[in-house]
């Protein structure tokens, strides 16, 4: 697998960060878009990565993009909304977006174990 560990890295601090800082109800900043639109990066990044090793690690790949997928919904309604977005549509669900971000961080540490 290609050594796409800067981008694991960043993908966790951000995903970590951006849920604390949710978490915490803290007022929308304008860099809080442009962190989520490089995390998106890195989550291509790897991606890319896992589709490159075939079928080897194909189980792995859909995990990751599934678990992305469950933690882009609550960053995005952040993202796009600030907090009264996030809080229009998922203010009884931090408990929910806890899970997916912790199932998301337990992929990407498996993915960090395929690095060179």
């Amino acid at each position: 697998m290609l050594d796409v560990k800067g981008s694991i890295n960043n993908l966790k601090t951000t995903t970590e960060e951006h849920f604390k800082y949710i978490q915490q109800q803290r007022s929308f900043t304008r860099a809080f878009p442009i962190h989520f639109e490089l995390a998106y990066t890195d989550f291509r990044v790897i991606e890319v990565a896992l589709q490159l090793t075939s079928e080897q690690n194909h189980a792995l790949l859909a995990s990751f993009a599934a678990a992305y997928e469950s933690v882009y919904q609550y960053e995005d309604a952040y993202a796009t909304g600030g907090l009264e977005g996030f809080n229009n549509q998922f203010a009884d669900k931090l408990t929910d977006y806890q899970r997916a971000k912790d199932n998301f961080l337990a992929i990407i540490e498996q993915i960090t174990k395929l690095q060179p």
